[in-house]
């Protein structure tokens, strides 16, 4: 053994760490795609690229070299449709935490539902699924999904029980899509969503399911799924999906994404330091 042929500092223990933070979070964005085969191999190749020039195998490292200079060119064409995704995940979804968003910094108004509208959402969903009608309805609070919205026909409605259920009946001729609601109204009915190319999904979901997870891996948004086989209802969301969930868990699940309780404790603080002013 050569000495000092290994040497290990602080920084050299840190530079690992965040290289495998790096290829975790790598993995996370492509698990469950084909690219995760094609980045295996790629980085296999590169750790055999660093051993032979530990080794000092001069020739056999110029080639390796070569073809990974090249293979730099080759990931971005490889994996376009991974880093689309990565740069979209940053801009749309719940890349920052709840509690600083670059929303909140510019923009003040509220887009949180009020509990009225999120029974009048629940409600349809319960209708739906006792007569087993399909049903899809994207909710997004942070980004306007535009491209979305322009696949399908504007509607810019207030948010209403009876019409997103007379949106989904069999012989409307919006049903055939998804709904989208943002910024309290029913903007848009008959939308294309992106479908996921995930393999996760289980085999007894079809292209409604399969949409809503291309939805939430695209935008900040959750969706509702009513299936028009079994009449189940099922949420997907930024990381995973509840299948065949019931009102409560429903209720449950959209007073959290819209954050109703963190509304009424402010709306509750700014009314009373308004009264604390007026007395004073």
């Amino acid at each position: 053994m050569i000495e000092g042929f290994i040497t290990l500092r602080f920084l050299d223990i840190l530079d690992i760490l965040l290289v495998a933070f790096l290829m975790y979070q790598i993995f996370i964005l492509i698990k469950g795609t084909v690219a995760i085969n094609i980045f295996v191999v790629i980085f296999s190749v590169y750790l055999f690229w660093q051993l032979v020039q530990a080794l000092n195998m001069d020739l056999l490292s110029t080639i390796l070299g070569q073809f990974m200079g090249v293979g730099v060119i080759a990931l971005i064409i490889v994996f376009q449709q991974e880093l689309r995704r990565f740069l979209q995940m940053i801009g749309t979804r719940d890349f920052f935490s709840r509690s600083f968003s670059l929303e909140q910094l510019f923009n003040k108004s509220s887009k949180s539902l009020t509990d009225k509208e999120v029974e009048e959402i629940i409600k349809s969903c319960v209708n739906m699924a006792a007569t087993r009608t399909g049903a899809l309805i994207v909710m997004t609070k942070r980004a306007e999904p535009t491209p979305v919205m322009e696949s399908g026909d504007i509607i810019n409605s207030s948010i209403s029980g009876r019409l997103l259920e007379s949106i989904f009946f069999k012989n409307s001729p919006l049903h055939d899509g998804a709904a989208v609601i943002f910024n309290k109204k029913i903007v848009a009915a008959r939308c294309v969503l992106p479908l996921s190319k995930s393999t996760e999904l289980p085999a007894y979901m079809g292209l409604r399911h399969r949409a809503a997870k291309g939805m939430t891996e695209n935008y900040h948004a959750i969706v509702i799924t009513v299936s028009e086989e079994t009449g189940k209802i099922s949420l997907f969301k930024p990381g995973g999906y509840d299948y065949n969930i019931n009102s409560q868990k429903l209720r449950k699940e959209l007073i959290d994404w819209y954050e109703i309780g963190v509304q009424k404790k402010e709306e509750t603080a700014r009314s009373v330091l308004a009264g604390v002013f007026r007395k004073s």
